[in-house]
């Protein structure tokens, strides 16, 4: 069975025939540390483009912790507390979800989830 033609990108060429293996990855894979790099299969900081693969990438926005609160290691009330957040630290938010906030703080850029209304603009 002769493949499909995919199609032209412009009307001076002409179709070409691609396939998974001209574009697979090989070699080691040395990702980044994801507690301290926020990424995950769906999306990722835009400063680590060049290092990781993720369906969509965000920059950061800056917020304000505005109440105490935990940051978590997962989007829920019984996740794994990292560390606390206290009012005035910042927050470089990539993805606010379902009352959760998920991206990074502190000097040491932990990654986690706050919740959504203990932030600020």
């Amino acid at each position: 069975m002769a493949p499909r033609p995919t199609g032209q990108s412009s009307a001076k060429h002409r179709p070409t025939r691609t396939s998974a293996e001209s574009f697979s990855l090989t070699g080691p894979s040395n990702p980044p540390d994801p507690e301290f790099n926020a990424y995950r299969k769906d999306l990722a900081d835009i400063a680590l483009a060049s290092e990781v693969i993720a369906s969509h990438y965000a920059e950061p926005v800056e917020r304000q912790v505005v109440k105490a609160t935990e940051l978590r290691r997962a989007a829920s009330g019984e996740a794994e507390v990292i560390r606390m957040l206290e009012p005035g630290e910042g927050f470089a938010m990539l993805d606010d979800s379902l009352g959760w906030a998920w991206g990074y703080a502190g000097d040491e850029r932990r990654v986690g989830y706050v919740r959504s209304d203990c932030l600020g603009g």
